[in-house]
């Protein structure tokens, strides 16, 4: 039988990694971002395996009709998309920047989960939600960030919760630092400012969490992994700040 996969984010990094992964293990991939080019580099990549979706996950009423024409059963829906804002503190934050990751990472990914999961119900598939040790792990500049990853996090726990007795998982995957566009993104398009983050310390690779990905999803049904966290080797948590008197 072939499964299928919903991808967003599928346009780089952990997204386009995991569309390789899954479909080089036979799946059928339905690529999802809003880069229509470089979802078609993809899908010239991967060849038939690969139905490019152009999806804006702040556009509800996209979310919601591509819920509605999406051709045949989902197995695996995995939410990868998700972006960062500049790590100003939140006194002097852009709340247009605010705003967007919030409605990227978490309205979003509520409205596009909420919309598939009948499908999913049927073929009793699998959620697989991408958080982040930002979940878990404060640090200055990441208040909306971490937060809409902790969201994430609980979701995932509490949507558990609604799902049981369907057969459908669910699971949040919390990575470490990953060397992929993410730091562009949030900087953007600092190259300078990536390539100092990852200097000399060994980064996980999108690959290495497209293989996280492929395991969780190829487990046996009666198995679920609630939550992954997972740091290179060379990262580790930060001592606690403190501020001294003058």
């Amino acid at each position: 039988m072939t499964r299928t996969a919903l991808i967003t984010g599928a346009t780089a990094g952990i997204g386009a990694a995991a569309a390789r992964r899954l479909a080089a293990d036979g799946w059928r991939i339905i690529a999802a971002g809003r880069r229509a080019d470089r979802l078609q580099d993809l899908a010239e990549e991967l060849g038939d395996a690969v139905t490019p979706l152009v999806l804006d996950m702040r556009d509800l009423a996209a979310i919601a009709q591509a819920a509605t024409e999406l051709p045949g059963p989902i197995d695996l829906l995995l939410n990868n998309a998700g972006l960062a804002p500049p790590m100003d503190a939140l006194q002097d934050a852009d709340l247009a920047a605010l705003t967007n990751a919030i409605d990227t990472n978490v309205t979003g990914l509520v409205a596009l989960t909420r919309a598939l999961l009948p499908r999913l119900i049927e073929r009793r598939g699998a959620v697989i939600n991408l958080s982040s040790v930002a979940a878990t792990y404060p640090y200055r500049g990441g208040a909306v960030y971490a937060a809409t990853k902790a969201f994430v996090r609980q979701f995932s726990l509490d949507l558990r919760c609604d799902l049981a007795g369907t057969g459908v998982r669910v699971t949040s995957i919390e990575p470490g630092m990953v060397e992929t566009e993410f730091t562009l993104v949030r900087t953007g398009g600092d190259q300078a400012a990536s390539d100092a983050l990852y200097s000399d310390m060994d980064p996980m690779t999108a690959d290495d969490i497209a293989s996280t990905i492929h395991w969780v999803a190829t487990l046996p049904p009666h198995l679920n992994i609630n939550t992954l966290e997972l740091m290179p080797v060379s990262q580790s948590w930060a001592g606690f700040a403190v501020t001294r008197k003058a």
